[in-house]
């Protein structure tokens, strides 16, 4: 990800929430009603991505089509959905931005599609390391032995994460 840093922040009318909300339920079903809120605000950045500051936490991000919740969005309201835990030796190499390769994965979620952003987590503390996308469906992915099988596009300690807003 390029050096990103906010440019305009305004807040978003209910047409543009409904929206984003669609979207965001699309990828995670059920759980995107945790992502509501009272005042809901709208962070262009000088990247590619959006993002959504709701209560003024920024829980949600836009990448192009993709709408999904940040990392930040993910520790402060965990989801279920579309989840891959990766083990503990995997840790050191997502905290620097690296892809997931399927050696490194312990768990799947079934719901997990190709070319859809998928969450991150290790696996002793469940706590999240990255957002990516999906070379591979869950079941296409399962039988994978060897190679990259998800492309990281946030991840802790990137620009993203630590935009101060």
């Amino acid at each position: 990800m390029a050096k990103i840093s906010p440019k305009k922040r305004h807040t978003i009318r209910k047409s543009k929430q409904s929206k984003i909300f669609a979207a965001l339920r699309e990828e995670i079903g059920e759980s995107a009603e945790a992502y509501t809120g009272k005042s809901i605000e709208m962070v262009e950045t000088t990247g590619e991505t959006t993002v959504f500051l709701v209560d003024r936490h920024p829980v949600i991000m836009e990448m192009g089509e993709i709408v999904f919740p940040t990392l930040r969005g993910a520790v402060e309201r965990p989801f279920p959905e579309k989840n891959i835990t990766v083990d503990a030796g995997a840790i050191a190499f997502m905290a620097k931005g690296a892809d997931v390769m399927r050696p490194g994965i312990v768990k799947i979620s079934p719901d997990v599609k190709k070319d859809h952003p998928v969450l991150i987590i290790e696996e002793r503390y469940g706590k999240p390391l990255a957002v990516g996308i999906a070379l591979y469906d869950a079941e296409e992915m399962e039988l994978c032995e060897t190679g990259k099988v998800i492309k990281t596009i946030h991840h802790v300690g990137d620009d993203l994460w630590n935009m101060e807003i």
